[in-house]
């Protein structure tokens, strides 16, 4: 019983010292104009290099896919996304009709 105590009691200290010790930190200050482009770019550097990871991640589980069902001797056929007219129009791959 007393040892259940005691870790309650710890686990109370615990979360009471934590709790002021984060609710006096002080804000951070305003950044600059610069500093909010650098954090943008940075921004765009991570988004651009996660989008290029999810890329090559879906890449090889489509070969893998296809290399399987070769295997197992059933065709398969490439398949566009649900978005590709859109997207490809978006780009200017597509030609507009007259």
């Amino acid at each position: 019983m007393q040892t259940t105590f005691k870790a309650l009691l710890s686990a109370a200290l615990v979360v009471g010292v934590f709790g002021v010790a984060v609710a006096k930190l002080p804000p951070p200050p305003p950044q600059t104009d610069e500093q909010k482009a650098e954090k943008a770019a940075k921004d765009k550097a991570s988004a651009d290099a996660a989008k290029a990871q999810l890329t090559k991640a879906e890449d090889r589980a489509v070969a893998n896919y296809q290399s399987n069902m070769k295997a197992k001797g059933k065709e398969v056929h490439a398949q566009m996304p649900a978005n590709a007219p859109e997207a490809a129009k978006a780009e200017g791959h597509v030609e507009k009709k007259k």
